[in-house]
């Protein structure tokens, strides 16, 4: 036993003289790889560049190995899920110690990311990506940041109503929010046969996110898209802005604290076209207006490292008047008035809860009310009443006036490698009332919904998105369940593919839920391919999807959900900031096949909205010996169907006449030219004039036909007036805001 126990000391002792000789002169490197949230990453390949030496971390993320090399390396660190690693060391028989924390793969800006249905414009966007001001600046969208997405595929060429029509939808389909916050009245009270403008001043928002098809479980009652929209948090300076337009005047300030901790501001805008439409003969007889008024105020606040509250308040009020000829009779005019206010609040606080815990609530309340009142008149603009019909229902009054209220919180849950949960819960209060002609038409609802939603790495190259929504009508007595799901694959650097699939729901209308309580929702079921690559300044981008219809809104023989539909198509998306110089242009194309069954077809045909074929291109470019910016766009779409509709001897509906109307044409032309007026001011001034005309050609844009009652006549719907012009005078103290001023006049 003791000869043994010898012989095994002898054994160790060589064996430790033999390791001490080979580890003269030799250098041990040990250390600890860590994720950007302190997490250990274990299997780790640490090696020195250019060598075989190196090894592999433990499940503590530590390493220890020994090299008999001298001198500067680099050491390099590697891992699936995150960037690779390298540091310059010098070896130089010591123990050296390095601790490495290894930077998320998704922190790259080749990241994959889950982007089907989505068109991203961010203050954050690189390269041909877009931008905000990129959107906002497309000659033609009249400040309206829906009618700026106009230019992007997936959107149809609709001149008579505002709202974006997205991929078969309508423009009730499309839903704006604002930092999660539903905004339930964007654009002023709709005009039959006009479109009118947006509420909200663009450059209140720093970031877009267009959800085409396909978008997150965080938001709902939309069928077709959602419209994201991001508010900045604190302005860059103090500043102030007017600007003088025949027929719009603007003024607005925001003043930042000395600790840049805190903001408020506010702005008025008068808006009277009926001097201008004095000039420029109009279709409509306008004999009031069209008056704009929006007043607004902001306040921000920092509070804390990370968090930030930011309150909003706005009132707008419209004004119009305007006679046109009755579609029944020759003889006499529809007379339309409308007086509409609207009151705009809502409240929002975002701050992180620990280094892993981000917490975004929001709040907010709006009144609306729309005093409505049509009349027949003869041809002297006097009064009629004819008790026949269907003249007897021509002269009426509606007023429609509306509360809402919404509450919102979303927890989101960071993870390693970019992953996070995101889970929360909103509550909206719909209150409406409906008068019409005296009877008045009560509908209140609570609609709740709880979420969850998460980000999921599988691979380096292979990201998810997976949630679902639960909501539930207290008015329509039933809950849903909508499931959400896509996957974003990064096939090479700039490359990516992507997939996306929910069931999207909404409830039917106020106007048909004032007559049957009984209706259940709506939905349509979003599949989406996506496929872009992004190099060199340029962008390509391709999708195509497939939308289901279920559950859609029949109005003969009586209300029901038995209508259905669908929509499928392709669309193409092309920029290019690099081959020519200062020369910035985009090229969109979109191919849509759509049919429905609702309202009162008598079968599935194609929807009056949509068309097959739409083509824009938008081109901006800054010639700066000058100071002058050239924008121009041109849309062209194929003509819309048009239906004479009514109901037959059957107890059916019947289609007595049908007919495409004359593609649509547009070129616009926006033209500014910009110069500093106080050179030796401390205060700079970006000052300039613009000027610009809306369809330059002249085209003649018929969106479709009014009929009468028994289709003996009809009326071809048109622009108010085939070109629109502007010019005026800009200024902007302390901060360059005249792409702001700008899109607030075009």
């Amino acid at each position: 036993m003791k000869i043994n126990t010898l012989i095994d000391k002898t054994i160790l002792l060589l064996l430790a003289a033999i390791i001490s000789a080979t580890a003269l002169g030799q250098t041990r490197i040990t250390g600890e790889v860590t994720s950007s949230l302190g997490s250990p990453v274990p299997s780790a390949a640490i090696v020195l560049k250019g060598t075989t030496a190196g090894t592999t971390a433990d499940s503590l993320g530590r390493f220890s190995f020994t090299v008999a090399l001298k001198g500067p390396q680099t050491l390099q660190v590697s891992s699936l899920g995150f960037k690779t690693y390298s540091e310059k060391i010098v070896l130089s028989d010591t123990v050296l110690t390095v601790l490495i924390t290894l930077p998320d793969a998704a922190n790259d800006l080749e990241e994959v990311t889950v982007s089907a249905g989505s068109f991203e414009a961010s203050d954050k966007a690189k390269g041909a990506s877009l931008t905000p001001i990129d959107a906002y600046t497309v000659a033609g969208n009249g400040g309206d940041i829906a009618n700026a997405l106009r230019s992007l595929p997936g959107s149809q060429q609709i001149g008579e109503r505002e709202g974006l029509f997205v991929r078969g939808g309508t423009n009730e389909e499309t839903k704006q929010f604002i930092d999660g916050i539903l905004l339930k009245n964007p654009n002023y009270t709709s005009v039959p046969g006009i479109m009118q403008p947006a509420r909200l001043n663009l450059f209140l928002f720093k970031g877009v996110l267009f959800n085409t098809g396909g978008y997150s479980a965080l938001y709902g009652q939309a069928m077709s898209s959602a419209l994201i929209l991001e508010s900045i948090d604190m302005p860059e300076k103090s500043a102030a802005n007017f600007s003088v337009f025949p027929s719009n005047l603007g003024a607005g300030f925001q003043h930042l604290a000395k600790s840049n901790r805190s903001s408020f501001g506010g702005g008025i805008a008068y808006t009277n076209l009926h001097p201008y439409n004095s000039i420029i003969p109009q279709k409509p007889d306008y004999y009031r207006g069209p008056e704009y008024i929006n007043a607004n105020a902001n306040v921000r606040l920092k509070t804390g490292k990370d968090g930030i509250i930011k309150v909003y308040l706005a009132y707008a009020e419209s004004t119009i008047g305007m006679r046109n000829a009755d579609v029944d009779s020759v003889s006499l005019k529809s007379d339309f008035r409308l007086k509409s206010r609207n009151i705009y609040g809502t409240l929002s606080y975002r701050d992180e809860l620990g280094s892993n815990w981000r917490l975004d609530a929001g709040a907010t309340y709006s009144y609306n009310q729309d005093d409505i009142q049509t009349q027949l008149l003869n041809l002297q603009n006097d009064p009629v009443s004819i008790a026949s019909s269907p003249f007897d229902s021509k002269n009426a009054a509606h007023i429609t006036t509306s509360d809402f209220a919404q509450g919102r919180v979303v927890l989101t849950r960071n993870f390693e490698r970019n992953q996070s949960l995101r889970f929360g819960g909103e509550h909206f209060y719909f209150r409406d009332r409906w008068n019409y002609n005296q009877k008045i038409t009560p509908l209140t609802d609570h609609l709740s919904a709880a979420f969850a939603e998460s980000d999921i790495r599988i691979s380096e190259n292979i990201a998810a998105r997976v949630g679902a929504r639960l909501e539930y009508s207290s008015l329509l007595r039933k809950a849903t369940l909508a499931p959400r799901a896509s996957v974003g694959y990064r096939i090479a650097r700039g490359e990516q593919l992507n997939f996306a699939y929910g069931i999207f729901y909404q409830k039917p209308e106020n106007v048909y839920l004032y007559q049957n309580r009984d209706l259940n929702s709506s939905n349509a079921e979003h599949y989406v391919l996506n496929y872009s690559k992004k190099a060199n300044n340029r962008f390509f981008r391709t999708e195509i999807y497939y939308k289901k219809y279920k559950n859609l809104i029949r109005t003969y023989p009586g209300l029901s959900n038995d209508g259905t539909g669908y929509a499928k198509g392709i669309e193409l998306f092309w920029r290019d900031k690099k081959t020519v110089k200062n020369l910035d242009y985009w090229v969109t194309y979109t191919y849509l096949d759509s049919k429905r069954n609702y309202l009162n077809y008598p079968e599935s045909i194609r929807p009056a909205f949509t068309t097959p074929h739409t083509f824009t291109v938008a081109i901006k470019r800054f010639f700066q010996n000058i100071n002058t910016s050239v924008n121009v766009s041109y849309s062209y779409a194929t003509g819309r169907p048009y239906y004479d509709i009514r109901p037959g001897n059957d107890d059916a509906t019947n289609i007595y006449d049908s007919g495409k109307a004359s593609p649509y044409s547009a070129l616009n032309l926006h033209v500014a030219h910009l110069m500093k007026l106080f050179k030796k001011s401390k205060i700079k001034d970006f000052s300039g004039f613009a000027f610009g005309v809306n369809n330059l050609l002249g085209t003649r844009q018929i969106f479709g036909y009014n009929y009468s009652y028994n289709g003996q006549y009809k009326t071809p719907v048109t622009l108010p007036a085939t070109r629109t012009y502007f010019i005026g005078v800009f200024m902007s103290l302390g901060v360059d805001r005249t792409d702001d001023l700008l899109d607030n006049n075009l």
